[in-house]
C-alpha cells in the first residue's frame, strides 16, 4: 500500500504528535497534514474543576494547541469540542451496560477512541484526504482501537502510525523535531504517561511499572487522598430515566454537567481510584492506575437501580452481556456487528430502569444506601416478615417438589447403579 498524500492527524499537542507533522512530510512524503485536536474534557483536575475560569483556561489551551500545530507545519489545524457527544453517545451507553473491563475498569479512556476515530474519518472525507494518522506506539491498546475503528468506518483510508515505526526514544524524538525548528520547553518530562478526559484519567509507566511500588499521591489530580478527605460522609442522589442519569440531588442537569459535578463530589471524598494489573489486547500484562470518580459512582448507582427494576432472568443474563460488551469496547470493536446487536439488547432492558439511587460518599467509598423506582419489582408485602406478609407459604411445598424433581430422579437412579 502506497503512502497517503493528504493526511488527517489525531493531534494532542504533545511531543510525539507534534513531531509526527514534519516526520510525515519529510520521511513519508505526505504533501499536506491536517491536524485534528478533539476536546473530550481533558485537562480538568480536582483543584480547578470548581473554578469559574476553568472554561476560559480550556479555550486558551485548545487555541495554543491549534497554533502549535500550524507552527509545526500543518496546513489546517482543527479543534472540535465534542464533550456532549462523548457523554451522550459513548459514556451513557456504557453506563447502561455497566461496562467494567475485567470487572473493574470502567473504560474511561477506551470510550474516547472510537469517537476520535469517527471524527478523523469525517474530517478526512470532508477535506478529501486519503489517509489518517495517530501517534500510538506498537504495544498499546489505542493503536488497535484507532486502526480497527477507522477500517470499520472507511476501509479505503490509509492508516499511518509514525511512532509505531520510527524507533526513536523520547530524547531522539525531540532532537528530530528541533531539526525543523520545533521547541519543547520541558526537556525533562514526567516519568508517568497520563491520558485524561471528562470521564477520568489513566496513569501508567515510570515507577508504576513495578507492581510492588505504591502509587504516590502526586499522580492523582481528580481524587483526594482518603487521609485528606472530609471526616463526615456526604450523601448524593442520582436520578435515572430509562437507564440514563438525568439529575443530581434533585436538580435536572445536562449529562456533561452532571458528570463534571459528580467528579468533584466523589473526587473530594477520594472515590474512584483503581490500581490493577490489566490484560492488554496485545497479550501483555500492564499495571494501570485509574481515577474515575463520577463514572464509577454512576455505574454503581445504575447497577443498584437495575436490581429493583429488572426481572431475575434478564438481570442474570445481562451480566454475561455486560462482560462481553466491556471486552468489545476495550478491544476496539465499538463499530462491530456484535456490539450493535448487544446495544439493541441493552436498550430493550432499560425501558423501566427509572428512579433514584442514594449513595454515601466517605473516605474512598461510594455505598448505595437507598433506591426507589416507580417501576420497582420489589413488593414489600411479599418481602416482609411481619404480619403484613401476603406471600402464600403453603405454595412453597409444591414449588419445591417440582423444582427439585430432576435432582430427586437423578439421585434415585444413581442409587440403583452398582
Amino acid at each position: 500500500m502506497g503512502r497517503a498524500q493528504k493526511v488527517v492527524l489525531a493531534y494532542s499537542g504533545g511531543v510525539d504528535t507534534t513531531v509526527c507533522i514534519p516526520y510525515l512530510r519529510q520521511e513519508w512524503g505526505v504533501e499536506e497534514v491536517i491536524t485534528l485536536a478533539v476536546d473530550v474534557g481533558q485537562g480538568v483536575s480536582l483543584a480547578t474543576a470548581e473554578l469559574a475560569e476553568t472554561e476560559t483556561r480550556r479555550q486558551q489551551e485548545l487555541e495554543a494547541i491549534r497554533t502549535k500545530a500550524l507552527a509545526a507545519g500543518a496546513t489546517v489545524s482543527l479543534v472540535k469540542d465534542v464533550r456532549a457527544e462523548f457523554v451522550r453517545d459513548y459514556a451513557l451507553p456504557a453506563i447502561q451496560a455497566n461496562a467494567l473491563y475485567e470487572g473493574r475498569y470502567p473504560l474511561s479512556t477506551a470510550l474516547a477512541r472510537p469517537l476520535i476515530a469517527q471524527l478523523l474519518v469525517a474530517v478526512a472525507e470532508e477535506y478529501g484526504a486519503d489517509g489518517v494518522a495517530h501517534g500510538c506506539t506498537g504495544k498499546g491498546n489505542d493503536q488497535v482501537r484507532f486502526d480497527v475503528s477507522i477500517a470499520a468506518l472507511n476501509p479505503q483510508l490509509k492508516v499511518l502510525a509514525p511512532a509505531r515505526e520510527w524507533g526513536m526514544s523520547r530524547e531522539q524524538t525531540m532532537a528530530y523535531g528541533e531539526r525543523f525548528g520545533l521547541t519543547f520547553p520541558v526537556k525533562k518530562s514526567s516519568p508517568y504517561s497520563i491520558d485524561s478526559n471528562l470521564l477520568g484519567q489513566s496513569i501508567e509507566a515510570g515507577p508504576l511499572e513495578d507492581p510492588w511500588f505504591e502509587p504516590p499521591e502526586e499522580i492523582y489530580t481528580l481524587t483526594q487522598s482518603v487521609t485528606q478527605a472530609p471526616d463526615q460522609p456526604e450523601y448524593v442522589t442520582v436520578e435515572f430515566r430509562q437507564g440514563q442519569p438525568v439529575g443530581l440531588n434533585g436538580e435536572n442537569l445536562a449529562a456533561v454537567t452532571l458528570v463534571e459535578q459528580l467528579n468533584v463530589l466523589a473526587g473530594r471524598h477520594g472515590v474512584g481510584r483503581i490500581d490493577m494489573i490489566e490484560n492488554r489486547l496485545v497479550g501483555i500484562k500492564s499495571r494501570e492506575i485509574y481515577e474515575v470518580p463520577g463514572l464509577l459512582v454512576l455505574i454503581t448507582a445504575h447497577q443498584a437501580l437495575e436490581s429493583m427494576t429488572l426481572t431475575r432472568d434478564v438481570s442474570h443474563y445481562k451480566r454475561g452481556i455486560e462482560e462481553t460488551y466491556a471486552q468489545l469496547v476495550y478491544n476496539g470493536l465499538w463499530f462491530s456487528p456484535l456490539k450493535a446487536a448487544l446495544d439493541a439488547f441493552i436498550q430493550q432492558t432499560q425501558e423501566r430502569v427509572t428512579g433514584s439511587v442514594r449513595l454515601r460518599l466517605f473516605k474512598g467509598t461510594a455505598v448505595v444506601v437507598g433506591r426507589q423506582s416507580p417501576d420497582s419489582l420489589y413488593d414489600p408485602n411479599l418481602a416482609t416478615y411481619t404480619e403484613a406478609d401476603q406471600f402464600d407459604h403453603r405454595a412453597a411445598e409444591g414449588f419445591i417438589y417440582v423444582w427439585g424433581l430432576p435432582v430427586r430422579v437423578w439421585s434415585q437412579v444413581g442409587q440403583r447403579l452398582p
